[in-house]
């Protein structure tokens, strides 16, 4: 299941950065005139049973209180492909826009929101979980080489870390800063903020597999030869913990992921006019999505994909390692 998992993550990470090629629209460009708008699915079937190259219907609406639509059959814009930088657009934008996953409470196309969503999202776990592996790698391989008090010292601070409530402490911490900061700011405090929480993991992971390799022959050996500390742990004992880095890497970055969801979805992470993946699910949570408007969901279905493709990835881990 690996390969699938793989392939999973790969396509997400893809779509991300093509978005400004797969959107269709701008992430904040508003159609007044289309808020709550159902998917406008392509077809290559006509009303009246005719085949044709690719079209949409436009949307006509019906009920303004419920902001329910319809698809006007009578009428099919084509839609042209590899044109002014897009995949796909509508061959006469002048008839409306095209809105392949819906759109949100202001009219922004929701394809577009979810893409460049991805990379807001995904910027920050990615970024976050490499910080939290530089500090873990660093603090978990200095206290399985040195040992002693050091050792102690460094795993009682890990310790303590994790015993605390991941969630609440990320709560408290973004809330202890102002809540308006521009979205650079926002970016590199939640990154910040989730590499202090995270980077326990990987220290105790890297601290025990260099506890016990720096007493193998190998180890000795390069100390023997004349290898400094320095050279002995980043040159020869930090290499074998490739596999628990990576485990650790992909297990963390789908956290991140949900734990910035959860910022911006309560209010303590970006803006709403910031795209990402939180931020259009607290959009969503102001009506009854599941009920009205179920396609403002979709960034739930993201989140678990790219869930789902970490547990594929991480399978059975430690057999190969161990």
């Amino acid at each position: 299941m690996r390969p699938l998992g793989a392939a999973l993550l790969a396509l997400v990470l893809l779509a991300a950065l093509a978005a400004p090629v797969l959107a269709p629209n701008d992430p904040g460009q508003t159609f007044r005139t289309y808020l709550y708008a159902p998917p406008m699915r392509p077809r290559l079937v006509t009303a009246d049973g005719r085949w044709q190259p690719p079209f949409v219907h436009p949307l006509r609406l019906v009920s303004r209180l419920e902001q329910r639509y319809e698809e006007d059959v009578s009428q099919a814009i084509p839609l042209t492909f590899f044109s002014q930088g897009k995949l796909a657009r509508l061959a006469d934008e002048s008839r409306g826009p095209w809105l392949p996953l819906g759109a949100d409470r202001e009219g922004r196309d929701l394809l577009a929101r979810l893409l460049f969503g991805a990379r807001t999202s995904l910027g920050v776990a990615m970024l976050a979980t490499l910080a939290a592996l530089l500090l873990g790698v660093l603090a978990g391989g200095v206290a399985g080489y040195r040992g002693g008090i050091v050792d102690e010292g460094i795993m009682r601070v890990a310790e303590f870390v994790l015993v605390l409530p991941a969630v609440y402490v990320v709560l408290a911490l973004r809330a202890a800063l102002p809540l308006v900061l521009p979205s650079w700011a926002v970016f590199s405090l939640m990154a910040a903020i989730f590499a202090l929480v995270g980077w326990p993991w990987v220290a105790r992971a890297v601290r025990a597999v260099v506890a016990v390799e720096r007493t193998r022959e190998y180890a000795a050996a390069a100390v023997s030869l004349g290898a400094g500390h320095a050279r002995v742990l980043f040159g020869h004992l930090l290499p074998a913990c490739r596999g628990q880095i990576g485990a650790q890497a992909i297990l963390l970055l789908p956290s991140f992921i949900l734990a910035e969801a959860t910022l911006s979805y309560v209010g303590l992470g970006f803006p709403d006019t910031v795209p990402s993946w939180g931020s259009m699910l607290h959009e969503a949570s102001n009506v009854n999505a599941m009920a009205d408007f179920p396609w403002t969901l979709a960034p739930a279905a993201a989140i678990f994909a790219v869930t789902l493709a970490a547990n594929l990835l991480v399978e059975k881990p430690d057999r190969a390692a161990w």
